[in-house]
């Protein structure tokens, strides 16, 4: 009853009534309404997924929460914290070994810190308050490079990068539910998911491939070569939900592929060491952090930029150099939308940029910040990372 109710709700008919010699043409509208998986908040518009994620568009259950960005120094285990308002360093704490992400947990109520523990077998998951800006206890699970939720919020998938698998989890307590191998996938580590919530498409850095998974069914639907010697980092999905934008690091640049086909359809280059990719708020440009190196442990004072990309046009409109040089890496919008946050991964640095004029504050941090987020974000649910909100 619930999805037949649903569907006559979202369905659109247009009748056209043409009188001509006593015929009456009825012409239906084609149906726009988005069929999801269960569980997964509809589409509200089929041109935009990132619709309800515009500026200061709050869901209730991040009220309280303080103004924070929550900044993951990979080689200090630390996390600092910024006030947005002042750029200051307010607080910094200890969490696990080799802090990757901060990711905010599908119903927006806890920031998980991803300690991935490289090659060891201590990694684990520290949650922070967002209310208080305070960390919890280490839950220990084996190698969280990244972590993203199911659409439908059942699931935490951990990204276990070594251990080239998926840990689908309980996103509350983080047990275990089961594990999803992609043993073609070298390197898996950044995600994104279909308008519909039915596949995502996740990067295999060290094999310059993309793995294609059937949300649905659990299992691998297939691989995709980008490039040779290619190494793909960031991947986000365009506001219609046709293409997958895909960041790669030696290629300098971002390849665009068509999801539902699984086939690469065009590549637009943008700089050194592309890496980060992140929406505005009202869903029009793509900002492309270009991480300034094409190495993974690259030098200080890299060619690094920031690129803005026009959705509609597919090309690069604006390009903000770092002055003096740096190496944008992970990040994301501020609320308003008039601020591009991106840690200085090479440089122990983070940099706020303003969204119009590309201008950049510089503010000291750990050593080698990597994927930090900004709290509070605008969305109805975070479908993981450093806030993929939708």
């Amino acid at each position: 009853m619930r999805s037949h109710f649903f569907h006559q709700l979202h369905r659109l008919t247009l009748i056209v009534v043409i009188a001509m010699a006593g015929v009456t043409v009825r012409v239906a509208a084609a149906d726009t309404r988005i069929s999801t998986v269960p569980g997964m908040p509809p589409v509200v518009n089929p041109n935009n997924l990132y619709s309800q994620a515009g500026p200061d568009m709050f869901s209730p259950a991040v009220a309280g929460a303080l103004a924070r960005v929550y900044v993951p120094n990979l080689r200090s285990d630390s996390v600092y914290v910024i006030d947005p308002k002042t750029f200051k360093v307010v607080d910094h704490f200890r969490v696990g070994d080799e802090p990757q992400h901060v990711v905010p947990s599908w119903d927006l109520k806890t920031l998980w810190v991803t300690d991935n523990a490289e090659g060891r077998t201590d990694g684990g998951l520290t949650p922070i308050n967002p209310k208080t800006g305070q960390p919890g206890k280490e839950i220990m699970v084996p190698d969280p490079y990244n972590m993203y939720f199911t659409p439908d919020g059942h699931s935490a998938i951990v990204v276990a990068e070594a251990l080239k698998r998926l840990d689908f989890r309980d996103p509350h307590t983080m047990a275990l539910q089961f594990s999803l191998p992609t043993p073609g996938c070298a390197g898996i580590n950044h995600g994104d998911f279909s308008i519909d919530g039915k596949y995502a498409i996740f990067t295999c850095e060290f094999n310059g491939d993309l793995v294609k998974i059937d949300m649905v069914h659990h299992k691998v639907l297939g691989y995709l070569r980008l490039s040779p010697h290619g190494m793909p980092q960031d991947i986000r999905i365009s506001p219609d939900g046709k293409l997958f934008y895909v960041a790669d690091m030696k290629k300098n640049g971002v390849f665009l592929v068509d999801g539902a086909r699984f086939k690469k359809v065009g590549f637009i280059p943008t700089g050194v060491g592309t890496h980060g990719l992140y929406p505005s708020r009202d869903g029009t440009k793509l900002y492309v952090a270009n991480r300034g190196s094409n190495l993974i442990h690259g030098p200080r004072h890299g060619k690094g930029s920031v690129s803005v990309i026009d959705f509609a046009t597919r090309k690069v409109i604006a390009t903000w150099p770092v002055p003096g040089g740096g190496s944008p890496d992970m990040g994301n919008v501020s609320a308003d939308g008039k601020t591009l946050w991106l840690s200085g991964r090479f440089d122990d640095v983070v940099y706020a940029i303003n969204t119009k004029s590309g201008a950049m504050k510089i503010i000291p941090v750990g050593m080698e910040p990597h994927g930090l987020t900004v709290w509070p974000q605008p969305g109805r649910y975070s479908l993981g990372h450093t806030g993929n909100m939708r």
